[in-house]
């Protein structure tokens, strides 16, 4: 899955400018802002939802809300008339353990989830510390997301984004990295978006001046990339 090199500039400056923000978990109005038309999170709202667990990729950093993947993806349920509501729970500069805690925010909205897509991990690997325990914990955080979430909705669909690092950090430790995706996948029953940014990372027009975030030419593409995925789980 590894991918050219010019992205992971990209990706390496995420964890240590951009994405270095709040980590806390998203309060409502942050949520209901990352829905279309900042429609509010209500209980009166019935529509299954979707929610996006992710980082500063999901949250559409740099834009406006609407401009984010997870509200691209709201655009095109719309259109096919398919009745769900997403929830973009994307926290810039978040790692899969700061992901874990924002998923007990979203369990605690009670809202009827019927899909998490899980946005997570390059924060992780980026921060530079020992990679076997950076992958151990990787994959233990996407496990225990995963089992939560199961726990408190038992039909649940999974969808997993992939992802991978720089190759400055090691063919060995990229290859090991990127593997979890599939592994945590297969374990969980979730299906697998290979890699998030395929066709954006790296590519200078589809990212903000940065260099790290992807612009709104760059989530569109980033949302046909996730809706390939999604759509059919949906239409099931």
């Amino acid at each position: 899955m590894l991918r050219s090199g010019p992205c992971w500039a990209l990706l390496l400056a995420c964890c240590l400018a951009g994405c270095r923000t709040a980590k806390t978990p998203p309060t409502e109005r942050s949520a209901a802002a990352s829905t279309p038309d900042t429609t509010p999170v209500t209980a009166t709202d019935t529509r299954p939802v979707l929610v996006f667990l992710g980082t500063s990729l999901t949250a559409g950093y740099g834009l406006d809300a609407r401009e984010a993947y997870p509200s691209l993806i709201q655009h095109k349920l719309d259109s096919l008339g398919l009745g769900y509501r997403v929830v973009n729970a994307g926290v810039s500069g978040a790692t899969s353990a700061d992901g874990l805690s924002t998923l007990d925010w979203v369990l605690s909205q009670n809202l009827p989830i019927s899909l998490l897509v899980v946005e997570l991990g390059a924060n992780d690997g980026l921060r530079g510390n020992d990679a076997q325990q950076t992958i151990a914990s990787l994959r233990e955080n996407l496990l225990a997301i995963a089992q939560k979430a199961r726990a408190r909705y038992p039909s649940l669909t999974l969808v997993l984004a992939g992802m991978t690092l720089p190759p400055n950090f090691g063919d060995d430790f990229v290859a090991r990295f990127e593997a979890v995706y599939p592994e945590v996948a297969k374990a969980t029953g979730a299906t697998l978006i290979p890699f998030l940014l395929e066709n954006v990372g790296g590519v200078r027009a589809l990212n903000q001046a940065d260099g790290i975030h992807p612009t709104a030419a760059g989530q569109r593409i980033v949302a046909e990339n996730v809706w390939r995925v999604v759509r059919p789980l949906l239409e099931r």
